[in-house]
């Protein structure tokens, strides 16, 4: 299993020019493309929010903490004064921090449902809403991020099944297969609470309709890499 800066630094090196890309095409701007590079580092984090004692979790977890308390003061900046919207800002935090991560422990095993392509679904149906309700985000950027959040958390898998593999003794380790999958199957009450909330959170999000215009581009980015192709090949 490949260790959190390992994660950080390929999930960073794959999708920073993959960010890059899409402003260079015309696809975002370039604000929208620094949010892209950064939800696919994140997202090459979250599969090891399962894991108790990993870095992800805790970082993960202030960042939900964090969010928590910003909607606390949004919520709450037109019913109280200065020190009680201070006091639910912080109390917002520290819960998510600590009895909500507690929980969250207490119901996760690491590798299991949460390392899986269905998960990743999962965090980009949690990722399009929030970036689009709670940071007021247009529409494209939001599904962009929530793209760049599976992107960045299949990265992880991917890496895990390849750290599974010892090539310099040919052999395959017993964690091989546990990370790259489609769910765990020997938890189909988490794949079903995943499920729903991939419904919940696709009925939340907005119309991914911004990005057809950038689908009506893919044949003829097909032609130019035919093209390409051919003229490297003589």
């Amino acid at each position: 299993m490949a260790d959190f800066k390992t994660h950080v630094t390929v999930a960073a090196v794959l999708c920073a020019p993959l960010a890059a890309s899409t402003f260079i095409m015309g696809f975002s701007n370039m604000h929208e493309a620094i949010f892209y590079a950064l939800a696919g580092t994140l997202g090459g984090l979250l599969p090891d929010i399962d894991a108790d004692e990993s870095i992800a979790i805790r970082l993960v977890f202030r960042l939900f903490g964090a969010l928590a308390a910003g909607l606390s003061i949004a919520i709450g900046m037109d019913q109280f004064i200065h020190w009680q919207l201070l006091a639910l800002a912080i109390s917002s935090y520290l819960v998510v921090r600590f009895p909500i991560q507690w929980v969250f422990e207490q119901l996760t095993v690491h590798r299991g449902a949460l390392h899986s392509l269905l998960a990743n679904l999962m965090f980009t149906a949690v990722a399009v809403p929030i970036a689009y309700h709670a940071f007021s985000l247009e529409a494209k950027t939001a599904w962009g991020i929530g793209g760049f959040t599976f992107i960045g958390s299949t990265i992880h898998l991917i890496l895990d099944e390849l750290y599974s593999v010892e090539l310099s003794g040919m052999r395959v380790k017993r964690s091989f297969g546990t990370a790259m999958k489609l769910t765990d199957w020997g938890e189909p009450l988490a794949s079903l609470v995943f499920v729903l909330i991939c419904a919940l959170g696709y009925w939340f999000s907005p119309s991914a309709e911004a990005w057809s215009v950038a689908l009506d581009w893919l044949p003829e980015l097909v032609n130019l890499s035919e093209w390409i192709v051919q003229k490297i090949n003589g």
